[in-house]
């Protein structure tokens, strides 16, 4: 298999397999759902675990945001985070020193309790590598498969923050052997920061402003494949519009020198919110009046309709990334 999600197929198949007894389980495993939910003393408990691969530049700071941005889009406030950091053989003591720093700084940020975690030297690493668990509360959960047919499917910020950051900090020669001039990769790089990958005040606005049906973190294979895992969760269709996706300009200068698809590069900083049609001026509005950029793109329709974009007239089916650009890019393919 190559670098990136394990084949989508595979992935079903896997989690078709898993049998769940205990009732307490509110939300296990399954394609398109961000994290999962356990009832526990009354209240719902949202776990989500994931691993920065990608990055190399700021991974502590990283794992804290991606693992807070899941629990948040099932309506969940983030609160308390664990992290197992791997580190390779030549690593020096520094190094940990401010991977750990760089937690402690987002778990500030956001509120956040850094509660435990494991670290080690792994024999066979080339670069460090964090694996964060986010753990959070709410009183109703929010799932993907909780979107209904009709609904709005409005996005923030736009595409794709953080695949075009990465590129910037983890690649920066081969942009500029692309012909990427250095302003265009400085406004890059800071894309992390500002508009940010961070959807967590976002998503919980909209879930106190509105009924939110269902909100997905677009992670990777981008906005493509963000749409196409909602829209299965809960056994409908989508109809996009192409021309309503705020591209952003860093992206397409960076995307277009590099040969990538916008649609399909890593794109934590965006989200994707699932509302009744009467709901999504409301909910969108609340959202730009606290300067998040959101636009309805689309909504969602019968499954019988297919994952479908419509730009500039010419309509076809949305392209599934099952690889994201950015790792076909590193890797060379």
């Amino acid at each position: 298999m190559k670098t990136g999600k394990i084949p989508h197929d595979l992935l079903r198949r896997l989690l078709s397999s898993i049998s769940i007894e205990d009732r307490r389980v509110v939300v296990g495993p399954a394609p398109g759902e961000d994290a999962a939910a356990v009832a526990v003393g009354g209240r719902l408990v949202v776990a989500s675990i994931d691993p920065i691969t990608f990055a190399s530049d700021l991974i502590g700071w990283y794992a804290v945001q991606v693992n807070a941005n899941d629990v948040a889009v099932m309506g969940a406030q983030p609160a308390w985070f664990l992290a197992a950091v791997l580190l390779p053989e030549d690593a020096a003591p520094a190094l940990a020193e401010d991977i750990f720093g760089q937690m402690l700084a987002a778990c500030r940020e956001l509120n956040i309790a850094l509660i435990g975690g494991h670290t080690e030297v792994t024999h066979g690493l080339e670069r460090p590598l964090v694996v964060g668990t986010m753990l959070g509360e709410t009183e109703r959960i929010i799932e993907s498969k909780g979107a209904r047919e009709g609904d709005c499917l409005i996005l923030t910020k736009g595409v794709a923050v953080e695949g075009t950051a990465l590129l910037a900090r983890e690649a920066e020669e081969k942009l500029r052997a692309a012909g990427i001039g250095e302003e265009t990769v400085s406004r890059a790089r800071e894309l992390l920061f500002e508009p940010g990958i961070s959807v967590v005040r976002e998503a919980l606005l909209a879930a106190g402003t509105g009924v939110v049906h269902a909100m997905h973190d677009p992670t990777e294979g981008g906005l493509a494949t963000a749409v196409h895992e909602l829209a299965e969760a809960a056994g409908l269709g989508a109809e996009v519009r192409g021309d309503d996706i705020r591209v952003l300009p860093e992206t397409a200068a960076v995307c277009g020198a590099l040969g990538l698809d916008p649609m399909g590069l890593l794109a934590s900083g965006a989200l994707l919110i699932a509302v009744a049609p009467e709901d999504c001026e409301r909910i969108a509005g609340a959202l730009r009046a606290s300067k998040t950029d959101a636009v309805c793109i689309g909504s969602l329709v019968s499954r019988g309709q297919g994952v479908i974009m419509n730009t500039n007239g010419r309509v076809g089916p949305l392209p599934r990334f099952d690889r994201d650009e950015l790792a076909r890019f590193l890797t060379g393919g």
